[in-house]
C-alpha cells in the first residue's frame, strides 16, 4: 500500500507575486502605461509637496484669534474656534448634549449594523427606534425638553439628518416604483415610468424649489411643513426614482429561469418579490445603489438654496465674519476631508457587503 507524504506548497516566484511583481503588471505593463505612470508621478510631485507645507508644516495649530495666524501656512486655528458651527449649526449652546447625544445613538446604530457579530433583531430594532429618538432629542417639545426649531440645525448635524432621512425613505419608495415598471398592470406601470423619467429628467435643484415653493399650495388649509421638512420630502422623491432605476437593473440581472422557478413553487407574487426576486436583485444592484447614496450625501449641499445651513454652506456663513476674513479656504479642505471620510466608509462598506453576499465564489 503506497503512502503519500504531504509536502508544504513553495511559494511563488518572485516575479509572480510582490510589490515589484503589482508595479511591473499595473504601471509598468506597456509604453503608454509608463508613460502615464511617469505623468501621474510628475502631477503628484507638483500637488503634494506645496500642500504639505502648507497644511503643515508652516500651519498655525495654537492660538485663538486672527492674529495669531502668520505666515503663509493654513489657519487652522479658525477651524478650532468655528468647529461648533461646523457641526451644529445654531443649536443653543445649553441644548448641545441632545444633539452630540443624537449623533452618537446614530453612530451605535451604524455599528451594531456594521458588526456581523451583533443578532438581527437588535439591529431591526435599532434602526427603527433611531429615528422616533432622534426627532425627540432634536426638535423636543415633550419629557421638558425645550422645542428646538429646525431652522437652527446646521452643519454636519443637518447634513446627516437629510442623507439619513433621504437614504431611509427613499429606498422602500424605489423598490415598489421598481416593481410597478416591472409590473404587467398598464396602469402602474405607466405611472411608475412617468414619475421615474419625470423625476430623472429634471434637475435637484429644480424640486427643491418646487418642494420649498410649490408644494406647499396642495397642502390642505392651516397645514404647513417647515422648510426642512420640505426639503426631505423632495430629497427623498427625487432619489426614489433613482434608486428604482438601480434596483431595475437588478431585475434584469436575473435570469428568467429563477421568476419560472418561484412561479412552480405555487408563490404568489409578493412571495416571490420577497423570497427570491428582491434578495438577488439588491444583490447585484448594491454597487449602483452606493453609488447613488454617495451622490445623495454630497447633494445635500445643495439645501443652502432653500436657506438651509448645511455643512457646506457653514464655510460660506463662518468665512464672513469680519475677524475672520480670507480663511474660507481652510474650511473648505475641512469641509472636504469630512466628505471624503463618510463617502469612503460608505463605498468600503458596499465592497465588504458585496462581498459577503457573494455567491459565485469569484476572487
Amino acid at each position: 500500500m503506497a503512502v503519500y507524504e504531504l509536502k508544504t506548497a513553495k511559494k511563488p516566484p518572485i516575479k509572480d507575486s510582490g510589490i515589484i511583481f503589482w508595479i511591473r503588471k499595473n504601471l509598468l505593463s506597456s509604453p503608454s502605461n509608463i508613460l502615464m505612470t511617469l505623468l501621474s508621478l510628475y502631477i503628484l510631485y507638483i500637488i503634494i509637496p506645496p500642500f504639505v507645507k502648507w497644511a503643515f508644516i508652516d500651519a498655525n495649530f495654537a492660538g485663538h484669534t486672527k492674529a495669531d495666524c502668520t505666515g503663509d501656512g493654513a489657519c487652522w486655528i479658525f477651524i478650532r474656534v468655528k468647529l461648533k458651527m461646523f457641526i451644529f449649526g445654531f443649536y443653543p449652546e445649553s441644548e448641545l448634549w441632545r444633539a452630540k447625544l443624537t449623533m452618537a445613538l446614530g453612530a451605535l446604530t451604524v455599528a451594531f449594523a456594521v458588526i456581523d457579530r451583533v443578532p438581527k433583531s437588535v439591529k431591526i430594532a435599532s434602526i427603527l427606534i433611531l429615528p422616533i429618538v432622534s426627532f425627540i432629542l432634536l426638535y423636543g417639545g415633550v419629557f421638558g425638553l425645550e422645542v428646538v426649531e429646525p431652522s437652527k440645525w446646521g452643519g454636519l448635524l443637518l447634513t446627516l439628518v437629510i442623507a439619513t432621512v433621504g437614504i431611509v425613505l427613499s429606498f422602500p419608495i424605489g423598490i415598489f416604483l421598481a416593481m410597478g415598471r416591472q409590473s404587467k398592470l398598464p396602469i402602474i406601470k405607466t405611472l411608475s415610468v412617468f414619475y421615474i423619467e419625470f423625476i430623472r429628467g429634471v434637475p435637484l435643484i429644480t424640486v427643491l424649489f418646487m418642494a420649498s415653493i410649490v408644494l406647499p399650495l396642495f397642502f390642505p388649509e392651516g397645514v404647513n411643513f417647515n422648510k426642512l421638512a420640505r426639503a426631505l420630502i423632495g430629497i427623498t422623491l427625487f432619489q426614489a426614482a433613482y434608486v428604482a432605476e438601480n434596483i431595475r437593473g437588478g431585475f434584469q440581472a436575473i435570469p428568467k429561469g429563477q421568476y419560472e422557478a418561484a412561479d412552480a413553487l405555487g408563490l404568489t407574487y409578493w412571495q416571490k418579490m420577497r423570497l427570491i426576486i428582491l434578495p438577488q436583485a439588491i444583490k447585484v444592484a448594491i454597487p449602483n445603489l452606493v453609488g447613488t447614496f454617495i451622490s445623495l450625501f454630497k447633494d445635500t449641499s445643495l439645501v443652502m438654496i432653500i436657506g438651509l445651513f448645511d455643512l457646506l454652506s457653514m464655510v460660506k456663513l463662518t468665512a464672513s465674519d469680519r475677524d475672520w476674513l480670507g480663511f474660507d479656504t481652510e474650511g473648505y479642505v475641512f469641509v472636504a476631508l469630512i466628505y471624503w471620510v463618510f463617502n469612503f466608509a460608505m463605498s468600503r462598506y458596499s465592497k465588504r457587503l458585496e462581498k459577503k453576499l457573494d455567491t459565485n465564489n469569484r476572487d
